[in-house]
């Protein structure tokens, strides 16, 4: 295992492409929480993210023996995430925006503080915390998914581009106006 720690995701989905099934644990691993983070922030439905989630590592899994490296493995399992959200827009066009250049779209709940063992001590944690949630499930959809591809997958523009299958100066414009968005909500707020 501690061998596989240092391994590059490119190398694991290799190996697990020629039937290394350990090598797919470790990437599942690696990459559950921010996975499902992506999801649940798309789509804002615990129930649906978590389908959505599972579809997405159903799909990795059938597509094991097709894979070839022609971009980072964040790249290739986030474009599988994308596409898997863009079907579950459609199919549930109630309530979802369609359109990723749409500036409305459904809203969610105040996000809940985290639990803390001394609240009073991290108050204003929690507050800039649920704040920047708050901005966050208002910015438009595709500016909250190149931010939340940037934050929670580490992805660059480029990654993102591909990810999201737009052009590099569209993933850079969404997630400019993201950040300059929660830039500003944030500075408002203080």
């Amino acid at each position: 295992m501690s061998r596989d720690a240092d391994t590059a995701d490119e190398e694991l989905m290799l190996r697990y492409r020629d039937g290394d099934a350990g090598a797919f644990d470790v990437l599942y691993r690696r990459h559950k929480g921010g996975l499902y983070r992506y999801l649940l922030r798309q789509c804002r439905d615990p129930a649906a993210a978590e389908e959505l989630y599972q579809d997405v590592w159903m799909n990795l899994i059938r597509a094991r023996g097709s894979y070839e490296v022609t971009a980072k493995f964040t790249t290739y399992v986030y474009r599988l995430a994308h596409n898997r959200l863009i079907d579950h827009y459609r199919k549930n066009a109630h309530g979802a925006a369609l359109s990723y250049d749409d500036e409305t779209g459904p809203q969610i709940d105040e996000p809940a503080a985290p639990l803390q063992s001394q609240p009073e001590a991290n108050y204003d944690i929690r507050q800039l915390a649920a704040r920047l949630m708050s901005l966050l499930a208002e910015l438009p959809e595709a500016q909250r998914e190149a931010f939340v591809l940037h934050q929670e997958a580490g992805m660059g523009i480029e990654e993102i581009a591909a990810a999201t299958g737009v052009t590099r100066e569209t993933a850079k414009s969404r997630l400019r106006y993201a950040m300059a968005k929660l830039r500003r909500g944030m500075s408002e707020w203080r």
